[in-house]
């Protein structure tokens, strides 16, 4: 059953938080704190009336791509990848719509209570390395699942400001689908497309396969040892690129003191061929130990 409101109601009601706005079906109401924010979308905390639950609003602002086709496209594929997802540590997704009278895209996602990764490790600096196990263990099984979806999706932007954490229950999931791709058989993507500091060399070569998520994950693990982002000693997008393709690994290897948890990030980091998959890398004694989190 679907919750009918009145947002007018709403708004008259003093001892309620008003919403700013509402969808179609009146289930869910956005109010006008802004969680997160990029280029081309922001992301509002909502409320879902129906199940008395917060959730994430996120909003695109369409006016502007009218004439970029391929971004409107990238746009709608989110969403329709989005709902096609269904894993733990893949954040959930409940609705989309759009508002053609002010041209926006809207979709529900799930909202994480403890934000990004990044935030809650800067948040909760002594942590232990079998709970920093237990979150990369998390991400891996999410990458496990998009890679071996048919057909296979590369994420191609994780990092830990797109990797989000319910604090309370320890629960890591990844989310920001705005770049990822479907693949066919061969696995093999072409776009250049990413965060700088996470991108494999051979994202720049503009042949590579879901082995880029790999990589990345490895400088997730690397940044939630350290608390330091990759690459932080180059200056400008150029110094990076440069650094990357000639194989020189981040100055923050040298702040892990683990030999066990430097060679795990470092067969992340090797060439393409020889990544581990997320399947293997779960199976890798790295994790040996551990009790379930499922």
């Amino acid at each position: 059953m679907v919750v009918r409101v009145n947002p007018a109601a709403d708004l008259l009601d003093k001892d309620a938080e008003p919403f700013v706005e509402v969808d179609p079906t009146g289930r869910y109401g956005r109010y006008s704190d802004l969680l997160g924010a990029g280029a081309t979308k922001k992301v509002y905390r909502a409320f879902d009336q129906e199940k008395g639950i917060e959730v994430a609003w996120n909003q695109v602002k369409l006016r502007g791509f009218d004439d970029n086709e391929s971004m409107l496209d990238r746009f709608f594929a989110e969403v329709r990848l989005l709902g096609s997802l269904k894993h733990d540590n893949i954040i959930s997704f409940y609705n989309w719509w759009t508002d053609e009278k002010n041209s926006k895209l809207n979709f529900i996602t799930e909202v994480c209570t403890s934000g990004s990764l990044r935030d809650y490790r800067k948040k909760h600096r002594h942590v232990s390395l079998k709970a920093l196990k237990k979150w990369s263990r998390q991400i891996l099984r999410g990458l496990e699942y998009l890679h071996t979806h048919e057909p296979c999706i590369i994420h191609r932007d994780l990092n830990c400001a797109n990797v989000f954490m319910n604090g309370n229950s320890g629960q890591v999931k990844i989310g920001d689908f705005g770049l990822a791709a479907t693949v066919g058989e061969n696995h093999v993507a072409h776009t250049i497309l990413g965060t700088p500091e996470y991108m494999a060399p051979e994202l720049y070569e503009e042949e590579y396969t879901e082995m880029v998520d790999i990589y990345a994950f490895g400088l997730c693990l690397l940044e939630i040892m350290t608390m330091e982002i990759p690459y932080m000693e180059c200056t400008s997008i150029t110094k990076i690129y440069k650094t990357v393709t000639s194989g020189v690994k981040p100055l923050a290897m040298e702040k892990v003191k683990d030999p066990e948890v430097k060679a795990f990030i470092d067969k992340c980091l090797g060439k393409p061929r020889a990544r581990p998959s997320a399947s293997e890398l779960l199976q890798d004694p790295f994790f040996d130990g551990l009790d379930d989190d499922q």
